[in-house]
């Protein structure tokens, strides 16, 4: 959380203060894939105005958590609070309320409801191939000694 600005982390602050849900990295992530988002998306639409979705920002949050954080993603996101999609928007919707983001008439909290499985989406893209799991070995039964 170096990169913030004094301003933003003091609200965070006071926003983890009031809720001890987040870990204050989790704003920080947020708004860094938020970030990241938007200039993903307007590599591919540059007509595309700055608002996004909540969908959008939680496909954003996948992409650069699975980038920067790979397997340990979803552990990381359980030590900072989170173990939903749902708290991802929680998190946006505090930055809202005290002005830090902002939203349209159309935006709300349940765009953020059960998009996608935490753990499936950050744990299975490491899971090993079925066919490289080594099978059991075969138990066998040892010879008595005479």
């Amino acid at each position: 959380m170096t990169d913030m600005n004094a301003s933003f982390l003091e609200t965070v602050l006071e926003l983890c203060e009031k809720d001890r849900r987040y870990h204050p990295d989790a704003y920080a992530f947020v708004v860094e894939a938020l970030d990241a988002t938007v200039k993903n998306i307007r590599k591919r639409q540059p007509e595309h105005e700055r608002h996004v979705t909540g969908k959008e920002l939680l496909e954003g949050i996948r992409e650069l958590a699975l980038e920067e954080f790979g397997p340990m993603a979803f552990t990381l996101f359980n030590e900072w609070g989170i173990h939903a999609t749902r708290d991802f928007g929680e998190i946006v919707f505090k930055l809202v309320e005290c002005g830090r983001l902002g939203k349209t008439e159309k935006d709300s909290i349940e765009d953020f409801d059960n998009v996608y499985d935490l753990e499936e989406t950050f744990l299975t893209p490491f899971d090993p191939p079925e066919d490289k799991v080594k099978a059991k070995p075969k138990t066998t039964r040892r010879r008595k000694k005479r």
